[in-house]
C-alpha cells in the first residue's frame, strides 16, 4: 500500500515559542521545508520580535532548515510576504503554518494572503482558551525559550532573559492585564532548544535596550552546541 505523502509546508517564523509549538503540532501532518521570517528594511532585525537576523539564521541552522528573510517596511509588508509565498509555491510548498491563537483580524489576514498566493493557512494553536495549557505543553515537550522583548509599561527589563518555565508562569499569572502567552504582544521569546532542534543555541553576549515603548534583549553573540 502506498504511504500518504505529506504536503510541503513553510512555517511563518518569529523565532518564538508560538511558532515553534505550531510547527511541533503540525509536523505529524505536513513536511516542513522552509522557515519564513520577515525582516526590517535594513536587514538587521526581524519585523516581529526585533531579533537580529543572524541569530535567526543560526536558529534555523540549529533546526536544519533554510530560512527565507525578505526585507520590508510596514507599508510593503503584505506585498513582500506574498512575493515570498509565490517563490515558495514555485518550490512545491502548498501549506503555511502560523502560530496565531485568537487574534481574529490577523487570522483573516493570513488566510487571505495565503489563499491569494495559492496556499492554505493552517493554525495549529487557534482557539486555545487555556493559555497555561500551551505553555505547559511547551515545557513538557522539552522546549527552552527566553524572553527577548516586552512592552515596558506592562513588563519591565527585569523580565528580559527569563526562561519560560513554571516559575515564569507563576510570576506572570500575578500581573493584571497580561496574557500569560503574550498574545497581546506583552512579551516575545526566542526558542533556543527543543524537540524540533538538532543543536542547542547558547547565548554568549547580550544587553538590555529600550526602544520607544518596548524593552529588548539584544543578543549579539551566540553559538551552536550539541544538545
Amino acid at each position: 500500500m502506498e504511504k500518504n505523502i505529506k504536503l510541503k509546508a513553510f512555517v511563518s517564523w518569529s523565532g518564538g515559542k508560538d511558532a515553534a509549538l505550531s510547527y511541533y503540532r503540525a509536523m505529524k501532518n505536513f513536511h516542513v521545508t522552509h522557515l519564513l521570517n520577515m525582516i526590517a528594511e535594513d536587514g538587521q532585525i526581524s519585523r516581529s520580535h526585533g531579533i537580529r537576523t543572524d541569530v535567526l539564521r543560526l536558529q534555523a541552522e540549529a533546526m536544519g532548515f533554510p530560512i527565507v528573510q525578505p526585507r520590508s517596511s510596514w507599508e510593503t509588508y503584505e506585498a513582500e510576504f506574498k512575493k515570498a509565498l509565490s517563490d515558495l509555491k514555485g518550490k512545491g510548498v502548498e501549506i503555511g503554518i502560523f502560530g496565531d491563537i485568537d487574534l481574529e483580524e490577523h487570522r483573516e489576514w493570513v488566510e487571505r494572503v495565503s489563499r491569494e498566493s495559492g496556499m492554505e493557512a493552517v493554525l495549529p494553536l487557534w482557539g486555545e482558551k487555556q493559555r497555561e495549557t500551551l505553555i505547559e505543553e511547551l515545557i513538557e515537550a522539552g522546549f527552552e525559550a527566553v524572553v527577548v522583548a516586552t512592552k515596558k509599561d506592562l513588563l519591565g527589563p527585569e523580565w528580559l532573559g527569563r526562561s519560560i518555565d513554571r516559575d515564569f508562569v507563576r510570576d506572570i499569572s500575578k500581573i493584571k492585564g497580561v496574557d500569560i502567552s503574550g498574545e497581546g504582544g506583552e512579551y516575545h521569546t526566542l526558542v533556543i532548544s527543543g524537540p524540533i532542534f538538532k543543536k542547542r543555541i547558547n547565548i554568549l553576549k547580550s544587553e538590555k535596550l529600550t526602544r520607544d515603548q518596548h524593552c529588548f534583549l539584544d543578543i549579539s553573540e551566540c553559538e551552536l552546541t550539541e544538545k
